[in-house]
């Protein structure tokens, strides 16, 4: 079974921090992605940007683009997606086709500042099931 672990932490407290610290904290979150890596438990971790930079796509028919992460408290994350591509209004365009397939979800969308792809995991087809 593949789980998700979502970081949260005091934003402006993490914005703080010297590069130093950062670098820091960094080294050491390291060393557990590198154990976790050596025994294949670790997929894809994100290392997302600013609240400040992200958009929220919500609202009826194609949605409305709102600066920040604006969830409802009876809206919890249930997934994520990492796309490649080169502006944030590609990105809101892929939101959009997303919200077409799910009109009822709510979608942010923030910048990735740092990827580490792990290790590949095969497919889940649903929960409890993995596909080949």
């Amino acid at each position: 079974m593949l789980y998700a672990i979502l970081a949260y932490h005091v934003e402006a407290l993490v914005q703080s921090w010297t590069p130093e610290e950062d670098a820091a904290l960094m080294t050491e979150l390291h060393k557990v992605h590198g154990r976790l890596t050596e025994e294949g438990h670790l997929g894809p971790a994100a290392r997302l940007g600013a609240t400040a930079n992200a958009v929220t796509l919500r609202g009826p028919g194609r949605g409305e683009v709102l600066d920040g992460p604006f969830a409802e408290t009876k809206e919890h994350l249930l997934g994520f997606y990492v796309l490649d591509v080169e502006t944030l209004d590609a990105a809101i365009e892929a939101a959009r086709d997303l919200r077409l397939a799910n009109p009822s979800a709510v979608y942010e969308i923030r910048p990735v500042v740092l990827y580490l792809p792990g290790v590949a995991f095969p497919v889940t087809e649903g929960p409890g099931q993995v596909g080949s």
